[in-house]
């Protein structure tokens, strides 16, 4: 019989850049200039990560306070950069040139919880123009049971707890300036012509696995 200690899922010890290069050329309304700057910019988070997880390591712990430590900045830029590694991968990973639609259960959800799917698009579509310098997200919370959406700015302000995203726009002006300059609105509504609307409704059937072997 294993052990606990062998059931244990494997861990990571340095972050690995993920290869989306499948989307460079491919996406309507986002270039291939854009594309490859965005994945230079999201390989720069990965370097940063590895880099403050080793600093991490040698670090002087026993002069931490909350006034000003080493230990405090670090973890500070820690969250800011690791956020900037897994926002990236989940906004790549919901990308697609092919057409999707979204599952039933996805489709369910979201009229429970909006009204109208036509309320929904309309709803993140806001947030996401809301959103300074950061994201919008569609999360499913755990707290109240149903899907919400939030603006973040930067990476790691206003990020909510006990969540799940599921659905992750970037419009950090990074990801729009390229193609549409300060044209927001324009770039959000390119970006939903591209959704794999496939990857999303996985997303949230994960958290009814119970419900959905019945």
């Amino acid at each position: 019989m294993a052990s606990i200690k062998e059931k244990l899922p494997k861990t990571v010890e340095k972050y690995e850049t993920k290869d989306f290069t499948y989307l460079t050329d491919s996406l309507k309304g986002i270039s291939k200039e854009a594309m490859e700057l965005h994945f230079k910019l999201y390989n720069g988070y990965v370097m940063k990560t590895n880099q403050i997880n080793q600093l991490l390591k040698e670090v002087d712990i026993s002069t931490a306070n909350h006034n000003y430590s080493d230990l405090r900045e670090l973890l500070i830029e820690k969250s800011h950069n690791l956020n900037g590694v897994i926002l990236h991968e989940l906004f790549f990973s919901n990308l697609t040139d092919d057409e999707t639609k979204p599952s039933e259960i996805l489709k369910s959800v979201v009229e429970r919880d909006f009204g109208s799917w036509d309320k929904y698009i309309e709803n993140i579509k806001a947030c996401a123009k809301a959103s300074r310098a950061g994201w919008a997200i569609s999360a499913y919370n755990f707290r109240d049971g149903k899907i919400n959406n939030f603006a973040i700015d930067q990476h790691d302000l206003h990020m909510p707890a006990f969540v799940i995203p599921i659905l992750i726009i970037d419009v950090w002006e990074h990801a729009h300036i390229t193609d549409y300059g300060i044209d927001k609105p324009a770039y959000i509504d390119a970006i939903f012509e591209n959704i794999d609307w496939h990857v999303v409704s996985r997303r949230l059937e994960n958290q009814f696995s119970d419900l959905l072997s019945e």
